[in-house]
C-alpha cells in the first residue's frame, strides 16, 4: 500500500456484477457476502497476480489529529496495495473482464472465506508475543509493536470462462503507505489440488489519527490477465458498536433487513448531501412514511436502511403552521463525525464514536434535537470545512422568519447562532415580508449568501441576492433576479444588462450553488443563471424553462449534472455555456440497447433513481430496479463520456450517396487529432503527497504463503513505520532528514549477517525482516496527467506543455510560411489577481501540431502568512482548447475519456509538509568554532545538549520539506522570544503576554530581560528583536527581575535552567507564505549567582572553613596534655582493678566466704591475673 504521494483518480470500469446493492442483513455472519466478492472463487484459484492497495484517508481532517493533533489542510491518507505475482502463471482461454474485490476482515476472520467486517473497532493490539520470537532480526526488542485491528483481503474476479489453474510456487502517509500485499492460503473443504486450492492477499489496514475516510486503490504488476486499477472505499463507521453478545447494531436506530417496493418505485429523487472528501458515512432519507434512512460507509457499495430512534414529535403552533404530520426524513446531512436530519420542523443530530478524530469521547447517545423552539423549513449543506470546523444551515420560517440558524461543528460538538446578529434579513433590506429561500456560506471570506423571496405591496413576489458579512455584520444586497426569463433569441447564453427583452415565463428561484475554487454562482428554477462575482450574471438559455431544476449535483472539478422534478439529467461543463441532456435522450437509448444487448445487470425495463452523486471525479446513479419481479439497489456508472459521443454522432450525420449505395459520414467537430501533456515536474512538490513503501516479511516457506504470525509481523512492522513517521515531527532536527533514519541507524552493519540468516533459512521464526524493504519515497515521476490540485507558496510556479495536433490545417503564404493552426489553447484562472499564466505558442509545420508551454506562477499578492497547511486560499486553473468543450474524446482501455477541458484546483498559501527545525547539529558545530571550545552538562542528554551560560550563543535552523526530503538552512528572518522556562523539567511554566514582553523586548525598563543581541533591527514597533542565520549570537543576561536570576542550584554544581523558546517568522519574513512557528526547550548551564546569594555562600563556606581550621590548632596544642590525662586515668583505673582482685585471693575467712569468693568467675580471674601480678612486681621494687 502505499500512502499518500500521488492520488490518482481511478476511472471505475464496472464489471457486469458491479454495483449489485444489497442489504447487508448479517454483518458479522460468515454466510454473508459482499458485493460481487462471491462470484470470483474460480479466479482466486490461481490468478497470480500483485496487486496495489492505495489507501487514502479523506482531505483535510477537522478534527485535531492525535497523530499528530494538528489539523492538516489535505491529510489525505491512501493506501496502495501491490499484488504480487507467481513465477508461473497459467493462461486464460479468452478475453475476460476481472475487477478487484477488496473486503475488510478483523483478526478472527483472517482464511475464513465469505467474511466481510465492517470498519468499527479503532483500539490498537499488541504483537509483542509475535516480535519476541524473531530473536535474531533487525527490530529493537525494546519497543512497544501494535497491530491493527483489520487486514484487507484481496481478491479478484473475472467473467467467462477460465481453464483449471494450479499454483506451484510464488514470488511474492497527504501520506501514503504502498504496501505489498502478502499471499495467504486458505483453508478448505474439499481440496485435491496439491497445495493450495483458495488464496486471497492480506495486507495490514492501517488507522491514521485524525482520518476517518481511507481510499483504497488496487493495482496489479501487469503480468497475466488484464485488471484495471480500481480504487474502494474503506471507512470508518461511528455508528455501530458492538453489543454484549459482540454483534454489530447501530446506535442510531435498528436496522431493517427488507426493501420494499413501496419505499422506492416512483419516489423522487433526492440529493446526497456531505462534506466533500471527509465524510465517512453518508445518509440518504426521502423514504415516504418512514423514519428510516439509507446509510452507507463504502459510498453505496453496500448500504443498510435503517429506521432512526427518534422521538418523531410533531409541535405545531401559532408561529409553526404544520398542514400535516409525515415520518419521511426529508433533509439529510452528513459531516466527518456528526448526522443531520430534519423531520417535519425539527431537526436532531448524532455525533458518532470516533476516537481517532478528538482526545475526548464527544460521541451521542441517542439523536439530540436542537432548535426545539424554532420552526425548521429547510436544512442547508456546506460543502466544504474550514478554519477546523464543519457547517450546516438552518432556515427558519415562523417568528424567527429573516433568519439563518447557523451551526458549527468542532470536534463533534454542535453549536448553532442566529444570524444576522442585529436584525433580520427583512429589516435590513428595508421590507416587511420576506423569506430565505437557500443559503450559501462561503468560509474563505466568511460570507453568506442568502437568496430572498419578497412579497411587494400588490403581493407580487420577487427575489433577491444578498450577501452578510459574518465578521463585519454588514449585509447588502447584491443581486435582483429579474422577474421573468430574458428572451435569448436563439442564442446558447446571454448577458444580464438590463437592456434585454424578457419572454412572459415567470422566474422561480430554488436555489443557490456555489464552487469555491472557480467562485461559480449558480442560481437555479426553471432557468440557470451564472456569475463568477456574485453581480453580473450570465443566462443559459440552452435549458428550457419549461422544465424545473430540483437539485444540483457539483463535481467541484469543472462539470456538473442537474436534476429536474421530472428527474430528467442534464449535464453542464463549468467554463461552457452548454447544457446537455443525458436523460431522457436518444443517446440513451442508445447506450441502453447495447447494454441489453450484453445482458448487463445493472439495467431493467422498471427503474427508479433514488439520488445522484459524484465519485473521483465520476457521476454516479443510486437505481431502484425491478427485475423478474423482484426490486434490489444498484450503484452504476452514469456514462457521460459515451452519452455525449453518441448525442454527436446522432446529430452530425450524412448521408452521402457513393456509387449505387448510401454511406454514412460523421462531422467531428473537435479541432485536434492528438491532445498530450509534456514535460510535467515530479508531482510531489505539488501535490503534497507523502508516500511510503512497505513490503511484507519475506516467510522462509518453500511456498511462499504467509502465516497468521508472519501477518502479526507485517501489521506490527507497518504500526512501527507509521509510528516513526509521527514521532519525526519534533523541534530538534534529526542528523539524517528521514523518518525511517533511527529504525536501522545501529543494524545497518549488521545487514549481512542477517541476509546470511534468510538465506540459509535460519532466520528465527521463520521470517526474515529486510531492511530495505520498509523506505520513504520522494522521487515518484508525473504521469502525462495533471495532478489532482497544486500547492502554491509565495512566488511559486508550475510548468507543464501541451501537444496538439491540428485536424485540418491552413498554409499562408507570404514573407514567412507559416501553418496557421484551428487550436487555440485558452487558460482561464478564477482569480487573476491572485496568479497569473503565461502561455508560450510554438508551430510545428512538418507535423502539423502546436506546441504551449503554460506556467502557472503566484503573484505573491492575495495571501498573508498562514501555518503549514492551514487556510489555504482556493482558487483555480482551466485549461481549455477553443471550440472543443463537449466534442473531444480519448477512448482508452477503461472507455472514453473527456478531453481539452482540464480543470486543476490550486491552493495558495503555506503548503503542508513543510516546517521549521532546530539544528541542533551545526549549531554545536558553530558555537564551538566561535566560543573556542563547548562545555556540556555533567549529566549529557543526546537529546537536548547544553549550552553555557557565558558563552554567545548562536542558534541555526533548517526548513525541511517532509515530502520532498529537501532540508536546507533557514535564510529568512525571524523573532525569538523566551515565552516558558524553569530549573527542571518539572517546573517549566508559560509565561503571560506582559512577562513575554518584559523578558525579551529591548525596551524593557525593569530589569528583566533574559537576553540581548547587538542586532539593531527590530520589528516595526521596536519591541523586539529581528534575528536571521547572519545574526551576532544571542547573550544571556539574566537580570535581577528575570525568572532565571538568582537559580539555587540543586547539587554542588552550577544552577542550570530550562528556556521554552518561539521562533516565528510571522510579519518579519517576506520570502514565504508560511508563518514558521517552532516552540523547542533550551538547556542552559552555568548561571551565575546573584551577588547576595554568592556573598551569603561565601560567608558560610569561609566560616566552616575558619572554624575547621582552628578547631585543629587547638586539637594540636592541646593534644600532649590529653595524652597524659588519658594514661594517668588508664593507670588508676587498672590500679583499682588489681587491688580488688588481690584482696579477693589473699583473705579468705570461713567457709562461707570462701564459697562466696569461689563464685568469681575463673574467666575474670585469668584475665585480671596479669594486672595483679604486674602490680605485685611494682610493689616489690618499689620497696
Amino acid at each position: 500500500m502505499r500512502g499518500r504521494g500521488k492520488e490518482r483518480a481511478w476511472e471505475e470500469h464496472l464489471p457486469h456484477d458491479e454495483g449489485e446493492g444489497r442489504i447487508d442483513k448479517g454483518r458479522d455472519k460468515a454466510q454473508k457476502t459482499s458485493e460481487g466478492q462471491a462470484t470470483g472463487e474460480k479466479s482466486k484459484r490461481g490468478q497470480g497476480k500483485r496487486s496495489h492497495v492505495t489507501h487514502l484517508p479523506e482531505m483535510f481532517p477537522v478534527g485535531p489529529a492525535p497523530w499528530p493533533r494538528l489539523r492538516v489542510l489535505w491529510a489525505l491518507w491512501a493506501l496502495l496495495v501491490v499484488l504480487l505475482a507467481p513465477w508461473r502463471l497459467w493462461a486464460i482461454q479468452e478475453t475476460q473482464e476481472c475487477t478487484w474485490q477488496v473486503v475488510l476482515n478483523n483478526l478472527e476472520s483472517v482464511g475464513k472465506n465469505d467474511t466481510i467486517d465492517h470498519f468499527v473497532d479503532q483500539e490498537l493490539y499488541t504483537v509483542d508475543k509475535v516480535f519476541d520470537l524473531l530473536v535474531d532480526a533487525p527490530i529493537d526488542p525494546d519497543e512497544t509493536y501494535l497491530g491493527f485491528p483489520y487486514y484487507l483481503k484481496i481478491n479478484y474476479s473475472c467473467t467467462g470462462e477460465v481453464s483449471p489453474v494450479n499454483f506451484h510456487r510464488w514470488k511474492i502517509e497527504q501520506l501514503q503507505i504502498q504496501m505489498e500485499a502478502a499471499p495467504f492460503r486458505s483453508p478448505a473443504e474439499r481440496c485435491d489440488a496439491e497445495e493450495v486450492c483458495l488464496m486471497s492477499w492480506y495486507t495490514p489496514m492501517p488507522i491514521k489519527n485524525g482520518s476517518v475516510v481511507m481510499r483504497v486503490d488496487v493495482s496489479s504488476n501487469g503480468l497475466g490477465p488484464f485488471i484495471p486499477n480500481k480504487r474502494f472505499h474503506v471507512n470508518i463507521n461511528g455508528f455501530l458498536e458492538r453489543g454484549r453478545d459482540h454483534e454489530l447494531q447501530f446506535t442510531v436506530g435498528n436496522e431493517l433487513f427488507h426493501l420494499i417496493p413501496r419505499h422506492f418505485v416512483n419516489v423522487p429523487s433526492r440529493p446526497l448531501w456531505y462534506t466533500v472528501d471527509q465524510t465517512p458515512v453518508l445518509i440518504l432519507g426521502g423514504i415516504p412514511e418512514e423514519k428510516a434512512i439509507l446509510l452507507t460507509d463504502t459510498n453505496f457499495k453496500d448500504f443498510f436502511l435503517v429506521e432512526l430512534s427518534i422521538d418523531s414529535c410533531w409541535v405545531g403552533s401559532f408561529y409553526c403552521p404544520q398542514a400535516s404530520f409525515t415520518a419521511t426524513i426529508y433533509d439529510a446531512i452528513a459531516t466527518e463525525s456528526t448526522l443531520f436530519i430534519r423531520q417535519n420542523q425539527l431537526i436532531y443530530y448524532f455525533t458518532g464514536t470516533y476516537t481517532t478524530l478528538y482526545e475526548n469521547n464527544h460521541s451521542s447517545e441517542r439523536w439530540v434535537r436542537v432548535l426545539a423552539n424554532e420552526c425548521i423549513k429547510r436544512l442547508c449543506p456546506v460543502h466544504f470545512h474550514s478554519n477546523g470546523s464543519e457547517y450546516v444551515m438552518a432556515l427558519t420560517a415562523g417568528k424567527n422568519e429573516g433568519y439563518v440558524h447557523f451551526g458549527t461543528i468542532t470536534d463533534g460538538l454542535v453549536s448553532f447562532k442566529l444570524l444576522p446578529r442585529d436584525r433580520s434579513v427583512c429589516n435590513a433590506i428595508l421590507v416587511d415580508n420576506c423569506s430565505i429561500t437557500w443559503a450559501v456560506f462561503i468560509a474563505g471570506d466568511y460570507n453568506l449568501l442568502m437568496l430572498v423571496e419578497i412579497v411587494g405591496p400588490t403581493s407580487s413576489k420577487y427575489f433577491q441576492v444578498v450577501s452578510y458579512d459574518l465578521v463585519s455584520d454588514y449585509l447588502v444586497v447584491l443581486y435582483t433576479i429579474p422577474e421573468f426569463i430574458p428572451d435569448a433569441r436563439g442564442l446558447e447564453f446571454l448577458m444580464i444588462l438590463g437592456t434585454e427583452s424578457y419572454t412572459n415565463f415567470p422566474m422561480v428561484p430554488k436555489g443557490m450553488s456555489y464552487n469555491p475554487y472557480n467562485n461559480l454562482l449558480l442560481i437555479w428554477g426553471n432557468f440557470l443563471l451564472q456569475s463568477f462575482n456574485s453581480e453580473n450574471f450570465i443566462y443559459l438559455a440552452d435549458f428550457p424553462k419549461e422544465l424545473s431544476i430540483k437539485y444540483l449535483v457539483n463535481s467541484f472539478r469543472g462539470d456538473m449534472a442537474i436534476v429536474t422534478e421530472n428527474e430528467e439529467i442534464w449535464y453542464l461543463l463549468e467554463g461552457s455555456y452548454q447544457v446537455y441532456q443525458l436523460f431522457p435522450s436518444k443517446a440513451w437509448e442508445v447506450y441502453i440497447s447495447l447494454q441489453v444487448l450484453q445482458q448487463s445487470s445493472r439495467y431493467a425495463p422498471n427503474e427508479t433513481m433514488v439520488t445522484l452523486f459524484y465519485e473521483d471525479n465520476k457521476l454516479y446513479q443510486l437505481v431502484y430496479l425491478i427485475d423478474n419481479q423482484q426490486g434490489r439497489l444498484v450503484k452504476r456508472l452514469m456514462p457521460v463520456e459515451q452519452l455525449l459521443m453518441y448525442q454527436q454522432i446522432n446529430n452530425e450525420y450524412v448521408l452521402e450517396r457513393q456509387g449505387s449505395h448510401l454511406t454514412l459520414s460523421f462531422s467531428n467537430f473537435c479541432p485536434f487529432t492528438v491532445m498530450r501533456l509534456q514535460e510535467l515536474p515530479n508531482p510531489q512538490i505539488y501535490t503534497r503527497q507523502e508516500r511510503y513503501r512497505a513490503q511484507p516479511p519475506r516467510v522462509l516457506e518453500p511456498w511462499g504463503f504467509h502465516s497468521e504470525n508472519s501477518l502479526a509481523v507485517y501489521q506490527g512492522l507497518i504500526y512501527y513505520l507509521l509510528s516513526l513517521h509521527s514521532k519525526y515531527d519534533k523541534p530538534y532536527a534529526e542528523p539524517v532528514h528521514d523518518s525511517t533514519w533511527r529504525w536501522w541507524k545501529n543494524k545497518k552493519q549488521d545487514q549481512e549477517y542477517y541476509f546470511y540468516l534468510a538465506s540459509n533459512w535460519r532466520s528465527a521464526g521463520s521470517v526474515h525482516v529486510d531492511m530495505t524493504s520498509y523506505e520513504k519515497i520522494y522521487d515518484l515521476k508525473a504521469e502525462n496527467e495533471l495532478p489532482e490540485r497544486i500547492f502554491l507558496d509565495k512566488g511559486t510556479s508550475y510548468s507543464f506543455s501541451v501537444f496538439l495536433t491540428a485536424r485540418k490545417p491552413e498554409v499562408q503564404h507570404g514573407p514567412s510560411f507559416q501553418v496557421l493552426s484551428p487550436v487555440d489553447l485558452a487558460v482561464v484562472l478564477a482569480d487573476p489577481d491572485c496568479i497569473e499564466a503565461m502561455v508560450k505558442e510554438k508551430v510545428l509545420v512538418n507535423r502539423n501540431s502546436v506546441l504551449f508551454w503554460v506556467t502557472l506562477s503566484d503573484k505573491r499578492s492575495c495571501f498573508d502568512q498562514g501555518i503549514s497547511g492551514h487556510h489555504l486560499m482556493k482558487t483555480s486553473m482551466l485549461v481549455n482548447v477553443l471550440g472543443s468543450s463537449g466534442h473531444c474524446f480519448q477512448n482508452t482501455n477503461r472507455g472514453p475519456r473527456m478531453q481539452s477541458n482540464l480543470m486543476v484546483p490550486v491552493l495558495i498559501g503555506c503548503p503542508p509538509g513543510k516546517r521549521l527545525a532546530f539544528d541542533i547539529t551545526y549549531t554545536l558545530q558553530y558555537n564551538r568554532v566561535q566560543n573556542k571550545h563547548y562545555f556540556d552538562c555533567v549529566k549529557v542528554d543526546p537529546e537536548m545538549p547544553c549550552f553555557l551560560f557565558r558563552d554567545i550563543f548562536y542558534p541555526f535552523f533548517l526548513i525541511q520539506d517532509l515530502v520532498t526530503g529537501d532540508s536546507g538552512s533557514f535564510q529568512g528572518s525571524y523573532v525569538l522570544k523566551v515565552v516558558g522556562g524553569g530549573p527542571t523539567l518539572d517546573t517549566i511554566k508559560e509565561y503571560s503576554e506582559e512577562e513575554i514582553y518584559r523578558f525579551n523586548s529591548p525596551l524593557d525598563k525593569t530589569g528583566s530581560l533574559i537576553w540581548t543581541t547587538e542586532n539593531t533591527t527590530t520589528t516595526e514597533d521596536l519591541a523586539f528583536n529581528i534575528m536571521s542565520h547572519n545574526s551576532l549570537g544571542i547573550e544571556w543576561l539574566c537580570l535581577e527581575n528575570s525568572p532565571c536570576h538568582d537559580t539555587i542550584p540543586h547539587n554542588i554544581f552550577a544552577p542550570e535552567f530550562f528556556f521554552k523558546v518561539l521562533v516565528s517568522n510571522r510579519g518579519v519574513d517576506e520570502s514565504t507564505y508560511c508563518d514558521y512557528q517552532l516552540t523547542f526547550l533550551l538547556h542552559i548551564h552555568g548561571l551565575p549567582l546573584s551577588a547576595r546569594r554568592a556573598f551569603l555562600i561565601l560567608l558560610v563556606s569561609a566560616s566552616l572553613f575558619v572554624g575547621l581550621v582552628i578547631l585543629y590548632i587547638v586539637c594540636c596544642l592541646l593534644s600532649p596534655y590529653m595524652v597524659k590525662v588519658c594514661n594517668i586515668l588508664r593507670w588508676k583505673i587498672n590500679s583499682i582493678i588489681g587491688l580488688e582482685s588481690s584482696y579477693t585471693y589473699s583473705t579468705p575467712s570461713d567457709s562461707r566466704a570462701f564459697s562466696r569468693s569461689g563464685t568469681v568467675s575463673w574467666r575474670s580471674s585469668r584475665l585480671n591475673s596479669r594486672v595483679v601480678y604486674k602490680g605485685a612486681e611494682e610493689n616489690k621494687a618499689e620497696t
